[in-house]
């Protein structure tokens, strides 16, 4: 009795089967896999996505950096030919309080004729470093564009030795106190080095790995499903 019954129960299977297909009845197979639950724990590529967002956030920030840091060169040197605007930087204390040692002004190149007392101007020395000084007096010069200018340090109990003859100064528009060290910084070689290497990393890590996380996405995302049937 044992050897019969199992032959007839597997085709009374095949036949059960074969009907509910000729219904149009789906049967269940073991190659489908359970659908997923709502409640299902945290999936393990969280930790990645998380770790992707923050390389694009940091990619975008190095972006704008770059980008700002470009846009204030540019800036810098149109004004320099344009506008005849430059940088010096005060090693000596002569302008304090108004003007501190360590700090960077912003001068522009003007004619002498439109140089007024109470100016705070740079005026060149041949064989000598620069001078910025306050205007203390305004005279004619042995050319109708040159002017003889006195000039005296706010730190200064006395005026200059003697006037300056000159046909062009550059004027202070407004000063940054503090700035000459970091601008000596970084016209150091080692400092220049070192922020390239610094930037060169953070580019790479930022840019790189987001790449390669794509494309592992791309790669192990699920293809759609075939229902499979047994034949009969």
């Amino acid at each position: 009795m044992t050897e019969t019954t199992q032959p007839t129960t597997r085709r009374a299977a095949r036949e059960s089967a074969a009907a509910e297909l000729h219904h149009g009845v789906r049967p269940e197979t073991r190659d489908e896999a359970p659908e997923e639950s709502g409640d299902a724990g945290p999936r393990p590529d969280g930790g990645r996505r998380r770790r992707g967002s923050f390389r694009g956030v940091l990619s975008e920030i190095l972006l704008w950096v770059a980008a700002l840091a470009g846009l204030v060169c540019i800036v810098l040197v149109i004004l320099a030919f344009v506008a005849h605007i430059t940088l010096i930087m005060f090693r000596t204390g002569s302008m304090a309080p108004t003007i501190p040692t360590g700090s960077v002004a912003i001068v522009q190149q003007i004619p002498a004729s439109q140089v007024h007392v109470g100016d705070v101007v740079t005026v060149d020395r041949p064989g000598e470093l620069p001078v910025t000084h306050r205007v203390r007096a305004v005279a004619d010069g042995s050319t109708s564009g040159e002017r003889l200018l006195t000039l005296r340090g706010d730190a200064n109990a006395q005026d200059d030795v003697a006037p300056y003859p000159v046909s062009t100064v550059r004027i202070v528009r407004f000063a940054i106190p503090g700035l000459a060290p970091v601008i000596v910084a970084f016209g150091n070689p080692f400092v220049l080095g070192g922020i390239t290497i610094g930037v060169a990393v953070l580019v790479i890590w930022a840019f790189w790995p987001r790449r390669r996380a794509a494309a592992e996405d791309a790669a192990e995302a699920p293809g759609p499903r075939r229902a499979s049937h047994e034949s009969p």
